[in-house]
Parts: structure tokens; sequence; C-alpha cells
């Protein structure tokens, strides 16, 4: 007899081998954290793509208060190359980049345009500065609250800050994590590792906040009210790329942890964010108790 035929023989009803790891379903997300979650995703595509199309509309990025057409700190434009053909430009720092079918010129109903960012990307899809920012403060107007009671949340209530701060035994294994992640290994367990708890943080205190405060700044009733606020931003142009560039870095996350589901078990990821159920693996010496959050 074969040991995989033992093995299947020795499983219990549950299909977990005597002596080996099992593996428990727990429940890991509650209601309110899996509408939280799905309701902020459906807000921030909104909001960047209809961001896209408000940039649009002045393609340049500055630091200070002016604007300065001959010295941007950013810019997506397009021009005329050597070759007479049309191209387009992202210049960052002094420095200029062909992107050209992506940004500063690309296709617009089969045609190459002038636009820094394409229609696919920005809403609504054709230029239309006003119907832009009026998508961009509905998805605010709905996100904003959202993150700031989450927030409160996190900060008052003891159970969600273990939730989401690291313990000294996961700080010290953050390499080991590191290296598992790199190996391809994940280990499904009810708490966060280490390396997903520093970055929830930097994400919801750090990313979240700067990104509504230097948004609020670009509103002229929140200027004369609050003037400091532009001013701690270093000025009104700089609190636009300070805005754009969170909002850059809110891009990086999302890819990476979205590859991050699809390769450490996209079904399983999937279900406690839609279900709450949650597999993990549990070892015999293991009493660790689920995590409700």
């Amino acid at each position: 007899m074969s040991e995989s035929v033992k093995a299947a023989i020795a499983s219990d009803s549950t299909g977990n081998v005597p002596g080996a790891p099992t593996t428990q379903v727990i429940k890991r997300h509650t209601l309110a954290t899996r509408l939280w979650h799905w309701t902020n995703l459906v807000c921030l595509i909104v909001l960047l793509m209809s961001g896209l199309q408000i940039f649009n509309a002045h393609p340049a990025l500055y630091w200070g208060e002016q604007s300065d057409f001959a010295n941007p700190f950013i810019a997506i434009h397009a021009r005329t190359a050597e070759d007479g053909e049309r191209m387009g430009v992202v210049r960052i720092a002094g420095q200029a980049f062909d992107t050209t079918g992506v940004l500063g010129l690309s296709d617009d109903n089969g045609q190459l345009r002038e636009r820094a960012f394409p229609r696919w990307a920005t809403l609504p899809g054709d230029k239309w500065l006003t119907m832009g920012r009026n998508w961009h403060f509905l998805a605010a107007w709905i996100f904003v609250p959202l993150v700031v009671a989450y927030l409160l949340y996190t900060l008052l209530v003891p159970q969600r800050r273990r939730a989401l701060f690291p313990t000294w035994v996961q700080l010290k294994n953050i390499p080991r994590t590191l290296l598992d992640h790199a190996r391809l290994r994940f280990h499904h367990e009810a708490d966060y590792n280490g390396i997903q708890k520093l970055t929830y943080l930097l994400v919801l205190f750090g990313l979240l906040p700067v990104m509504i405060l230097s948004g609020l700044t670009m509103a002229p009733s929140v200027n004369a009210a609050w003037p400091w606020l532009t001013e701690l931003f270093g000025g009104r142009q700089s609190a636009r790329t300070f805005h754009f560039l969170c909002a850059t870095a809110l891009i990086g996350f999302f890819v990476v942890h979205i590859a991050l589901v699809l390769v450490s078990g996209v079904f399983n990821n999937l279900r406690s964010m839609v279900s709450g159920r949650y597999r993990i693996q549990v070892e015999a010496h293991d009493g660790s108790e689920p995590r409700h959050d």
C-alpha cells in the first residue's frame, strides 16, 4: 500500500492527517468590515479615475504656491519629435521619458490625441472637467467619513488595536516572513503577520490622512477657514503634488495587495472578504484563539 493511500486512510473526516498541521475555518472579518472594504474599493476607483480627469485639465505638478509653467516638477504632454512625428512625454525633475500611446499622446476614439492620461483611465472618458469633479466630490463625501470612523474605531477599541498593531514577536519575525514571501511560502494564520500590520498602519495612518488633508487644501472654502492647512504642506501647489504622490503610492499598494491575494490563495482570501470565513493552519501546540474584528 502506497504512503499516499495510507495517509488518506488515516485522515479524519475533515481531511486532516493526525500528527500533521490541521486546518480550521474561522470567522475572520465581520459584516461591517467587509462592507467597509468593498465600499471603499468602489470609492477609491471612482476617486482615482475622476482625479485623473481633473489632473488632465492641468497636467503638471509644482512645489510651493505658484504654478511655474517653465519649471514643473512633473509634466505630461505631447511634442513633435525630430522625425516630425508627435510623441507623448513625461518629464520628471527635468528628465524626459517617451510614453507615446499611454501618457501624453494616446488613442481617443481611433485617433492619437494629446491628453495626459488616456480615456480608459479617466471618469468620464471624454474631456469633461465639471463631471470629473462631480464624481470626485461624490466619492469623497462617502469615502472620507468612512475612513475617519474606521481610524477612530481602531484607536478606541482595544480588540481592533490588537488586530492591527504588531506585537514584538511579529516584529522580530519580519525577516523570516520576508524570506518566506520571497519563496512564495505563505502561512495562513488567524492573525496578520508583522509585514501586513505595518503596511496597513502606514496606509491607514499615513497615506490616507495625507491624501485627505492635501485634497481639502484645494477647496477655496477650506483655504479661507483653515489657511494653516495649506501652509502645512508648503503651499497650494505642493499640496496638489502631495495629493498626486499619495494616490500613486496607493496604486502601488493595490498592485502588491492584489498580487499577494492571488499567489497566497485567491479563493480563501476572497471568501474571507465576502463571507468572512477563512481557513487557517493550526499546529498541534497552537493555542491561539481565532480573531474577530
